[in-house]
């Protein structure tokens, strides 16, 4: 049987990040993507946001990791050619209520280290976004926009540069804890399975990481949460493109509301909304614009009848219950499982992009000898 030294499932942003930065470490490392490409779920169908870190609680690893994250990812992109823009966000208030909802999102955001936040009303924020109708906004001038795409083709890059390999169509279908490490049962597409032992093992599969964690076995299955997924649909907006910043109405329970962002070409889009199924399903219902014309005529009354189309839809890989607080990221390392040199993450939604680098350093740290 082969054996290698790290094997990282999942080619998604956070495993290329893991993969990138166990490589640098002089690892030897082995991608298992069940695609037949890199990020094709959750990194290639959200928001391309890079994230400032103002609604996590204080000390949560979305907040320590998003601010982390968020400075290294912008000077990693310059770095690296990769293509963003440091584009700033309003968080709109619509309503009397939610101007206390702004000042709570402030403290926060002080508490995690944003100190950039200014809040804006009548001309200020008329001169910013003229077509905006709101009381008043936070404006978050470190929050930006990605190319993920291209992010994820850096991660990778440098990742192969050193020494790093991708095994596309190889689908992880089970692990044994051993003496040494893990054995693994690999399935390609043809139906064929080949078994590959290694020393460390790093669960990064995204929708499918609680699967995989319940199918490896000396695992205590207690430690896998429970999984749910959150569908978010995006429209795209047809015509004339209003909006040079992401608007985001005030953060409601499991999403942070339908939002307008805007593309590195300049496309507005709005979503995404939340919509909890059962099954993977990315098609997006044209009917469902009808809560979007709803949801985004609060902040732009002038959205025009027939203006918004599908575009895509991406599911969130959450381990809160519908209508549940929103949860922190799970990352169990040995010291919460017990099994030497396994890490699995869990529940890495939004913000795992802004948060790549960083989540991948902790990775590290757990894997430490």
């Amino acid at each position: 049987m082969d054996s290698v030294e790290c094997i990282v499932v999942g080619a998604g942003v956070i495993g290329l990040a893991v993969a990138r930065r166990l490589a640098l470490a002089g690892r030897e490392v082995i991608v298992l993507e069940a695609a037949d490409t890199i990020g094709t779920e959750t990194s290639s169908r959200n928001s391309e946001v890079i994230h400032a870190g103002l609604y996590y609680p204080r000390d949560s690893l979305k907040a320590r990791l998003c601010v982390a994250g968020k400075h290294r990812l912008y000077d990693y992109c310059a770095d690296h050619g990769v293509p963003h823009r440091r584009c700033g966000k309003l968080i709109v208030a619509t309503a009397g209520e939610e101007l206390e909802v702004l000042s709570t999102i402030q403290d926060r955001a002080r508490a995690n280290g944003v100190e950039d936040l200014v809040e804006v009303g009548g001309n200020a924020l008329s001169e910013m976004e003229p077509e905006i109708r709101a009381l008043a906004a936070l404006v978050s001038p470190s929050t930006g926009i990605i190319d993920s795409h291209a992010l994820m083709l850096a991660y990778q890059g440098e990742a192969e540069d050193h020494g790093a390999a991708i095994a596309f169509k190889s689908r992880f279908e089970r692990a044994e804890a051993t003496a040494s490490g893990f054995t693994l049962r690999v399935g390609d597409w043809a139906g064929e399975t080949t078994q590959i032992g290694c020393r460390l093992l790093v669960n990064a599969g995204g929708l499918w990481a609680q699967a995989i964690g319940r199918n490896i076995d000396g695992l205590d299955p207690a430690t896998v949460p429970a999984r749910f997924f959150c569908k978010g649909n995006y429209f795209s907006l047809l015509g004339r493109q209003p909006f040079s910043r992401l608007i985001y109405p005030v953060p409601a329970s499991a999403s942070l509301g339908v939002h307008v962002t805007v593309d590195m070409s300049g496309r507005n889009r709005f979503g995404p909304d939340q919509e909890w199924i059962d099954d993977i399903d990315y098609d997006v219902d044209p009917a469902r614009a009808e809560v979007f014309y709803d949801a985004v005529r609060r902040y732009w009354p002038a959205l025009p009848d027939h203006g918004l189309q599908p575009a895509y839809a991406g599911i969130r890989p959450k381990v809160q219950r519908p209508g549940g607080h929103n949860e922190d990221f799970v990352v169990h390392g040995p010291e919460t499982h017990g099994l030497a040199g396994l890490v699995n993450l869990y529940g890495i939604e939004s913000p795992g992009l802004t948060a790549s680098l960083a989540l991948a350093d902790l990775v590290a740290e757990e894997l430490a000898d």
